[in-house]
């Protein structure tokens, strides 16, 4: 006989917050912010999903830094604006039951990009010209996303360290803000992802080499996060557990990076696949997640 109370419809508690079942609603981008503010289509659109019974309602990747962010339309948390804008979006979740989620971002190289309708592309002179200028992008060395896309900037230590620190300044404001949970994005070829694979940092320094030095980034970030983030509240990691690609990273990596994500204070992971570019694929990395014994399951809506 089917199960009466499938566990995907039960509670799950993690630290001090209680979800009211283990539907997740990933952060999906709207490309509906204006310089990184939230907006009326937040306002309705995000409490909506919390109103259809959802337990946890997560915003969009939400950028740490104005550069950070994919498209002209994405929200940001750089500054105090930002998590003031973000408070009705917390408020309207919370009053359908439900668990408010920012996720933490830097789009990295894949940033300075076209919203999905204008071409999903490099910005060109014509975005320019009704006010979407390009920006430079950055990464952990000067490789483009594609041969025919801009160099990127090489970041310096100096300027790693300053990126924990704004992380760190986003988990104030989420905090300042009202959210229950925080999600570290560190998957899909962003930022932290492009630093953790093998295909796209080739540093020799502190932030590359082998895999602890590829790890160093996400670890110093999850301790930054965690230190502003109160004890009581859970802290998540997405996570893209496979390159997809023989010489990138692999899930033997993933397991190891998962137990020093523990130990920091990382509650969850979200594990998914992504191939060589970061576009992902709508598998789940059990076996990562499980080998580290974090809680689980939680079901999710997969972000597109």
């Amino acid at each position: 006989m089917p199960d009466a109370n499938p566990l995907l419809f039960t509670p799950i508690t993690v630290r001090g917050a209680t979800a009211r079942n283990r539907v997740v609603i990933s952060p999906m981008c709207q490309y509906s912010a204006e310089d990184g503010i939230a907006t009326e289509w937040h306002r309705v659109h995000l409490p909506n999903f919390a109103r259809g019974g959802a337990g946890i309602v997560f915003t969009e990747a939400t950028a740490v830094e104005r550069i950070g962010r994919i498209t002209h339309g994405d929200l940001g948390i750089w500054s105090d604006r930002h998590a003031e804008a973000l408070r009705p979006v917390v408020a309207g979740i919370h009053g359908f039951g439900a668990l408010a989620g920012l996720q933490l971002a830097h789009a990295g190289r894949k940033a300075s990009t076209q919203r999905p309708w204008e071409g999903n592309s490099l910005l060109t002179d014509a975005d320019a010209k009704r006010g979407d200028a390009p920006w430079q992008v950055v990464g952990p060395t000067t490789d483009p996303l594609q041969p025919s896309w801009p160099q990127v900037h090489a970041l310096t230590v100096l300027e790693i360290k300053a990126l924990c620190d704004a992380f760190a300044a986003g988990a104030q404001r989420a905090l300042a803000a009202g959210f229950d949970i925080i999600e570290v994005h560190a998957a899909h070829g962003y930022l932290i992802h492009t630093f953790l694979s093998p295909l796209t940092n080739r540093r020799n320094d502190a932030y590359g080499g082998d895999r602890n030095g590829r790890m160093r980034f996400m670890l110093e970030i999850a301790e930054a996060v965690r230190r502003e983030w109160p004890n009581d509240k859970p802290l998540f990691v997405r996570l893209s557990a496979i390159d997809n690609h023989p010489e990138g990273w692999q899930i033997e990596d993933s397991v190891v990076l998962a137990a020093e994500l523990k130990a920091r204070g990382v509650d969850v992971i979200a594990g998914l696949a992504a191939d060589r570019s970061g576009r992902q694929h709508a598998v789940v990395a059990a076996s990562a997640v499980a080998r580290a014994r974090f809680p689980g399951p939680l079901g999710g809506a997969h972000q597109t």
